[in-house]
């Protein structure tokens, strides 16, 4: 039963990745929150996180050959960002390890996120106003602080970082967006798999919700996951080819808000 919860969860997950263009991250995070939450295990917060960053890892892989596939790949500048973004990723994992970091902060901070997103889709529904870009590069200072910004975001939230390093190089550096997410997809690849890493290596004794489990990623729900999320990437692509953009734009403000009040509710 589990299994399929988890597979059906990632067939909504990728129809929604590829209706939107978005990274896996943001949906694996709370349903994996849920479900291990729902199934009583304890201390659920770095079990979401360290899980929710190796499914990133994978559907992260098949995003970058994509961009390489369309001849829009920027390795320099990817593997910059994300190494240094892996520094990042250390010192986000010394916060969510620490007491500190409790369900509730993490609950918080992840909601915060979620309302982010569904305000951008928002505003993208309601202008066509595209971004003057005014750079085609960026220097090493800038590739590390946007790397370290999204590492620790990373982190902290079972993301691949992506929701910090694009608005970062497209807003901030006045990248062009499809550079933007061509950089952030490769160092989402090296800051995921320092994540899932550094969490897998933590020592001491973690009791996991299935028995493939090494430190705090849950290998056998994050797999069944990264499965229905290929399966339904490739029919949202297809559905959200004859669909209203501006309306499914809304739709998914909407969903966003409501699976932040799920999270929510979940800890009240």
């Amino acid at each position: 039963m589990l299994f399929l919860i988890l597979v059906l969860g990632g067939v909504v997950a990728g129809i929604l990745a590829g209706l939107f263009g978005i990274g896996g991250g943001i949906l694996f995070t709370p349903i994996l929150f849920l479900v291990f939450t729902s199934a009583g295990l304890d201390n659920p917060t770095p079990w979401t996180i360290a899980t929710a960053l190796f499914c990133t890892f994978i559907a992260s892989i098949s995003s970058s050959i994509q961009q390489r596939n369309e001849r829009n790949f920027y390795w320099r500048e990817g593997v910059l960002v994300g190494l240094v973004g892996s520094i990042g990723v250390y010192l986000g994992k010394l916060i969510v390890t620490s007491p500190y970091y409790t369900k509730d902060v993490f609950v918080s901070l992840f909601s915060v996120l979620l309302v982010t997103v569904a305000v951008l889709f928002y505003r993208r529904s309601r202008t066509d106003i595209n971004l003057q870009v005014t750079r085609d590069s960026f220097g090493v200072s800038k590739a590390g602080a946007a790397g370290v910004s999204g590492g620790i975001i990373a982190a902290l939230a079972g993301v691949g970082g992506g929701i910090v390093l694009v608005p970062i190089m497209n807003l901030v550096y006045k990248l062009k967006l499809s550079k933007a997410v061509s950089i952030s997809s490769l160092a989402i690849v090296l800051i995921s798999l320092s994540g899932w890493l550094q969490y897998a290596l933590l020592s001491g004794s973690h009791q996991g919700l299935t028995e493939y489990a090494l430190g705090y990623v849950d290998f056998g729900s994050g797999l069944p996951l990264i499965i229905g999320a290929f399966g339904g990437g490739f029919l949202g692509v297809r559905i959200g080819h004859s669909l209203d953009q501006k309306i499914l734009q809304i739709a998914f403000s909407l969903l966003i808000l409501i699976i932040a009040a799920m999270m929510i509710s979940s800890i009240a």
